[in-house]
């Protein structure tokens, strides 16, 4: 799916996609987590599936995802709730994704955790706060959409 330029940005910034996201896609580094985390889940708005894995850690990172799969959510916008520098190269951000499968209305909420390296942030995985119930909608998403290391392949020793 292409974005047009000069539409709003489906990650929810305001700024048109040409202005936000866009450049992310077409490679440049993204200035900080939140950036990336922004232009991640606006990759998987429009089904940009080299994106998600090149900015995906290769420690945690599947062997490939369908966005735009028969069972794709529709995505329905993006809340970042935090970001917080937790190291000289790393980071996490807290957000909630509004989603519909099958007619009905979902939320992703998630603590993302995410390092710098090489000039370049990427997505490691993520957790599901405490007292966040997951319904069986939500479940199949997350099987579809891996997000942590429990569903993509087991942590390295050491990390």
């Amino acid at each position: 799916m292409k974005q047009p330029l000069k539409s709003a940005c489906p990650c929810g910034s305001e700024l048109p996609y040409a202005e936000c996201c866009a450049p992310l896609h077409d490679g440049a580094a993204a200035p900080d987590a939140a950036a990336l985390m922004r232009s991640r889940y606006c990759a998987y708005v429009l089904a940009i599936e080299p994106y998600l894995l090149s900015t995906w850690h290769p420690s945690t990172r599947p062997t490939r995802i369908d966005p735009d799969g028969a069972l794709a959510p529709q995505w329905l916008g993006l809340q970042v709730r935090r970001h917080v520098t937790t190291g000289a190269e790393s980071a996490i951000v807290e957000f909630v994704a509004r989603y519909r499968v099958g007619g009905r209305a979902q939320r992703l909420h998630e603590v993302s955790h995410f390092v710098h390296q090489a000039g370049r942030w990427y997505y490691v995985d993520g957790e599901f706060p405490a007292g966040t119930r997951k319904s069986s909608a939500a479940k199949s998403l997350a099987a579809k959409f891996p997000t942590g290391r429990a569903a993509n392949t087991p942590a390295k020793s050491g990390q």
